[in-house]
């Protein structure tokens, strides 16, 4: 067993606290990693509060991890000690069903194991999270990072990242597509950057004009308020995807009416509430609504290159683990550009 140093939700109501418990030993095809620094996912406030419910306590959050391999069993082949390493919001599936074989784990149809509140394959270990100094994981959930890029900013990579890049990737988005990112955040202001990168025009769409100068910054090429109902007019049938990430409350109208013939608007936030889906814009011009949820193994380690190969890694503030129950409030507020990420030397 490998003692392990973290910080913990021992239930929905108590700030976060340190937490010690023990990883699991290196087995064959395993990968130790020890955790440089772990991104902070708004989905780690919603479960450590249990706001989804079904959280599982103690629990230790953080599914956007980057670190060095300590340690690797006998049968890996991808890892050795030294190696930079990440792991993202998977750490398991059934591995044998459709979509697992086609490397969509996350839609395993048995449902993927998460990286932290849930129970491994063997119903009984409960998986804890990157808020840790290891992680012990089968190889085929572990991803190479490349030394080009700043490690702290990857971390958000293994989520918010994955989360962007594969809706847009299904969409097949390129050079000349017309793409709107609806909602300038820690899934945002990533999704402005990998549109960019793939050669599309990109508007974003905000109801903020003080966000117009920073999404321009990170690479959109035109910025429409939402609440001018001038600039929707302009836009009226314009777009060929909208990646929607806004998890407020809202109604779809308002996007559906952007789409041209044939547009997807692909849903990545969750906001609390239903939103309301207007058949008549549906019906108009051939329009769809996609969901997406992060990407398989292989397209998480093609994002990461793909990274590397485009100097992309997400804008970060770095905090210590300490400071956890701070940033949560201070998410709550947006304030933060554009992802929390936790300096683990603070628990060593």
């Amino acid at each position: 067993m490998i003692a392990t140093k973290a910080y913990a939700a021992y239930n929905p109501v108590t700030p976060l606290a340190p937490f010690d418990f023990d990883r699991r030993a290196v087995g064959p095809h395993d990968v130790q990693v020890e955790i440089l620094y772990c991104g902070v996912c708004h989905s780690d406030l919603h479960q450590a509060r249990d706001e989804w419910g079904g959280s599982i306590y103690p629990m230790v959050p953080g599914h956007e991890i980057v670190g060095k391999v300590v340690a690797v069993g006998s049968h890996v082949t991808k890892f050795k000690a030294g190696d930079l390493a990440g792991v993202g919001v998977m750490v398991d599936s059934c591995r044998v069903c459709d979509h697992c074989n086609q490397h969509l784990e996350q839609y395993c149809v048995e449902g993927m194991t998460g990286t932290y509140n849930g129970l491994e394959r063997d119903g009984k270990t409960i998986a804890q999270g990157g808020y840790s100094t290891q992680i012990v994981t089968d190889e085929r959930w572990v991803y190479s990072i490349s030394p080009k890029l700043d490690l702290k900013g990857v971390a958000p990579l293994l989520c918010a990242g994955i989360t962007t890049y594969s809706p847009l990737r299904f969409a097949g988005v390129t050079k000349g597509t017309k793409v709107a990112v609806a909602g300038l955040g820690g899934l945002g202001h990533l999704g402005v950057k990998f549109a960019a990168a793939f050669g599309a025009e990109v508007t974003m769409l905000s109801t903020s004009k003080s966000k117009e100068a920073d999404a321009k910054q990170l690479g959109a090429h035109n910025f429409v308020l939402t609440t001018d109902k001038e600039q929707l007019k302009q836009y009226k049938g314009y777009f060929d995807v909208i990646l929607n990430t806004v998890a407020a409350n809202h109604s779809y109208d308002t996007y559906l009416n952007l789409l041209a013939l044939n547009g997807k608007m692909i849903i990545v936030g969750i906001p609390p509430k239903a939103s309301e889906v207007p058949a008549g814009k549906m019906l108009e011009n051939r329009r769809s609504i996609l969901g997406s949820m992060i990407g398989g193994t292989v397209e998480t380690q093609e994002m990461l290159d793909f990274c590397a190969q485009h100097n992309i890694v997400a804008d970060v503030e770095l905090i210590n683990m300490q400071d956890i129950n701070e940033a949560y409030e201070r998410m709550l507020k947006n304030d933060v550009k554009y992802r929390f990420v936790i300096d683990l030397a603070s628990l060593k």
